[in-house]
């Protein structure tokens, strides 16, 4: 099964996130398929691409729930 969820990168302290699109049982920063956007939260800055976003559910992907709470 195909999720879009968060692959965490940054260091101690000052996290950023890729939105991407990876299959479920591949590790949070294993091999992905594609990235989407990413977040900043110390910054609240967050940026998704909407047509790679439509394209990946529309083939079956599914967000995670953090990544729905980001869309909406």
């Amino acid at each position: 099964m195909i999720k879009i969820r968060l692959a965490r990168g940054g260091s101690k302290g000052n996290p950023h996130y890729r939105i991407v699109v990876i299959e479920e049982r591949r590790k949070r920063e294993g091999k992905f398929l594609d990235v989407i956007g990413f977040w900043y939260p110390k910054k609240n800055n967050k940026k998704i691409n909407k047509k790679k976003l439509e394209k990946w559910l529309a083939v079956g992907a599914q967000k995670t729930k953090s990544v729905n709470k980001l869309i909406s």
